[in-house]
């Protein structure tokens, strides 16, 4: 919408502004600087000669300059000061289940890899009077508040198979029709 009120007042009166540009006199360029000048002048044999000339004075401070360079001594990198001290993490081995293979075997504390995360979910999902948060929280060294919010959150996945003739029932049902 924006763009058609910006383009009526930018095509109001087109024609008669561009006569109105057109007809006008064209200004009068400025002067130009002596320097472009001496552009014309530099075939001059007075030119030439000065550029040539010798000047004992200069040449006489260009002498007493004297540069002297050296390289600055190459440092060898023994390795020992790149790595700054960082802080220790304490590292506790973790609960190997039946997925051995596919998990890790240190864990910094505080933490847990997925095969515990799924262990504990499970055993807590299948037995929550043995496995309360306050259990799982010192086997796992994790703090409690951590292992209440895992448990809130997370449910580990159910897998349900449905007799038959549930199955042929549910088929057949018929939905309702909206009116």
């Amino acid at each position: 919408m924006g763009g058609r009120v910006t383009r009526v007042f930018r095509n109001f009166n087109v024609e008669n502004r561009a006569r109105r540009e057109i007809s006008k006199e064209k200004p009068t360029p400025a002067p130009r600087h002596r320097t472009a000048r001496l552009d014309t002048m530099a075939d001059s044999p007075e030119i030439k000669e000065e550029v040539l000339r010798k000047d004992d004075r200069f040449l006489t401070l260009l002498k007493d300059v004297y540069v002297e360079s050296r390289d600055p001594p190459v440092q060898v990198k023994d390795g020992r000061g790149e790595h700054l001290p960082r802080k220790q993490e304490e590292k506790r081995l973790t609960k190997l289940g039946h997925l051995e293979a596919l998990d890790v075997k240190k864990v910094s504390k505080g933490k847990i890899s997925l095969v515990e995360a799924l262990t504990l979910l499970n055993n807590h999902k299948l037995q929550p009077q043995i496995w309360t948060a306050e259990k799982i929280a010192a086997e796992y060294s994790l703090e409690l508040k951590d292992v209440n919010s895992l448990l809130e959150f997370f449910i580990p996945f159910t897998v349900m198979e449905f007799p038959k003739e549930t199955k042929k029932a549910i088929t057949s049902h018929k939905p309702k029709q909206l009116t």
